[in-house]
């Protein structure tokens, strides 16, 4: 049986899909690490929401992250193999929102995270994939990955997101979650 580790990142450097290693601390990795904490993060989320097709909606969304995470760590040589979020991809997530939106009440002003264990992990991944958002911005801004679609991908989901913690307060059957502001 093979060894489970390698040892090979133990100079700091971790491999790319593809030719070639970065250090650990690139901002590539800070992404590729930040969409795999979103990940672990609505996984959490998926284990406590309570929502009616809330765990397939946000399996779907684990599945999407997985592959946003293979075209961060691809190289320029690999990223074709590697590229599955697209415009359609986009308007997939944008579909998703409208039929969301129209089921819930949005808030117009801002809220507290915490109503219930699922929504306040939902939060948790909305204000993750925000991080990933910045560490993708900074990515495509030094030529460093080419799909611009991922920005209004990872956009989207965090809207999807605050969406889908909206609707699990709302299944709590609580009729509005807890607005920052004091009334």
């Amino acid at each position: 049986m093979a060894k489970f580790y390698t040892g090979q990142g133990d100079d700091g450097t971790t491999g790319l899909l593809g030719e070639g290693r970065v250090d650990k601390f690139d901002v590539r990795m800070e992404a590729v690490g930040a969409v795999d904490e979103a990940s672990a993060a609505v996984g959490v989320a998926r284990s406590l929401v309570t929502h009616p097709g809330n765990r397939e909606r946000l399996l779907a969304v684990q599945r999407q992250l997985y592959q946003l995470m293979s075209e961060l760590a691809a190289t320029p040589e690999t990223a074709a193999r590697f590229h599955t979020i697209d415009p359609d991809a986009v308007r997939r997530l944008e579909m998703e929102i409208d039929s969301l939106q129209a089921q819930v009440e949005i808030p117009r002003e801002f809220i507290l995270p915490g109503d219930t264990p699922g929504s306040a992990a939902l939060d948790l991944a909305r204000t993750i994939v925000r991080r990933a958002e910045r560490r993708i911005a900074e990515l495509i801004a030094r030529g460093d990955v080419a799909n611009r679609d991922l920005l209004p991908f990872v956009n989207r989901l965090s809207s999807y997101l605050f969406l889908l913690e909206i609707a699990e307060t709302a299944a709590s059957g609580r009729e509005h979650p807890t607005l920052a502001k004091e009334k």
